[in-house]
């Protein structure tokens, strides 16, 4: 399911890429989905490992099936652009980035909400100041699945997802919350799993953050707030208040002004998972292969990756312990 938007993304950069290859363990899916999108298929990971022709691997497998293939092309000097999360846990994901530094190829992440246009507008006023500095942020991720959904054998498990809402879904938004606040310091969380669901992990996070700026936040995301709505970012500061909502930036400036950048667009928090647009996936691709040629950093990176890891192991903990703890940092 979530290789669709890498499909129509690499097809619309064909200009610059070429896939070489598509493998699936399932000789049927492979072969039909090469076909479905004119790809070429390839019959096993080693023989794309060995083509010296290939540069860069693109992994969208479960997260409990990466760390053996991140290490093989790793190992094959090919550069690697993961699906996230990185894996289940945060010592697992430290172990990819240390195997990608350990080979020196670049590993990219798929966060691709930082790609959109309302994001990026958002950055930059931050970065220039325009905003001052940041006192309340606040996130919600409610979302809505069906049963059907966790019904997949392995889906909501800690053995093959590593984890519920935080680690399949929230992670979007916790990626770009820290890419936008800085780092948490300390977080108390509540997590459960609601009667909605049967599934093994939780369904329902509710947490406050601090900040290492200073600033508190709250966090609430669910599976179980139907019929689900467009996750959110609020931030308020010294100047003004930004909200991030459906693609959508609105900045209440304190002078009275208000500044609304880019469409509203669906971001899959509904019944249907990916219902949202291909273009983010697109443009995160194409600054992954940009990296990868000129030698720079993907915009994306492993290590920014282990500090959305890091927060979530300490949203887990706090909840497990009923205590307020720390956050580590890479």
């Amino acid at each position: 399911m979530g290789a669709k938007p890498h499909a129509a993304a690499l097809k619309d950069l064909s200009g610059t890429i070429d896939v070489k290859g598509v493998y699936a363990r399932s000789e049927a899916t492979r072969t039909a989905f090469a076909a479905e999108h004119g790809f070429a298929v390839s019959n096993s990971l080693e023989e794309l490992a060995r083509d010296p022709s290939v540069d860069a691997a693109l992994i969208l497998t479960p997260p409990n099936a990466r760390e053996d293939i991140v290490r093989l092309f790793a190992g094959s000097g090919k550069h690697v652009l993961s699906e996230k999360p990185l894996e289940r846990n945060l010592e697992a994901a430290r172990r990819i980035v240390g195997i990608c530094e350990e080979n020196n190829v670049s590993l990219g992440i798929v966060f691709q909400h930082r790609f959109r246009q309302a994001s990026e507008r958002l950055a930059a006023t931050l970065a220039k100041g325009d905003l001052g500095e940041i006192r309340v942020v606040r996130v919600e991720v409610p979302w809505w699945r069906d049963q059907s959904y966790y019904d997949e054998p392995g889906r909501g498990t800690y053995a093959r997802d590593g984890g519920g809402v935080l680690i399949s879904q929230a992670i979007h938004t916790l990626d770009l919350m820290l890419s936008l606040t800085g780092p948490v310091a300390s977080v108390q969380a509540l997590a459960a799993t609601t009667a909605f669901h049967k599934m093994e992990a939780e369904d329902f996070v509710a947490g406050g953050l601090r900040f290492a700026s200073g600033a508190v936040g709250s966090l609430f995301a669910t599976t179980a707030a139907y019929p689900g709505d467009a996750e959110s970012i609020r931030l308020d500061c010294e100047k003004g208040s930004a909200l991030l909502k459906s693609g959508t930036l609105t900045i209440d400036w304190r002078s009275g002004e208000q500044t609304v950048v880019g469409e509203t667009a669906a971001t899959g928090g509904g019944a249907d998972p990916m219902a949202f647009t291909h273009e983010w996936h697109r443009d995160l691709i194409a600054d992954f292969a940009d990296a990868a040629l000129t030698g720079r950093a993907p915009r994306v990176t492993g290590r920014d990756a282990l500090q959305t890891h890091s927060l979530i192991a300490a949203l887990e903990r706090s909840s497990a312990e009923g205590a307020r703890v720390p956050v580590a940092h890479p």
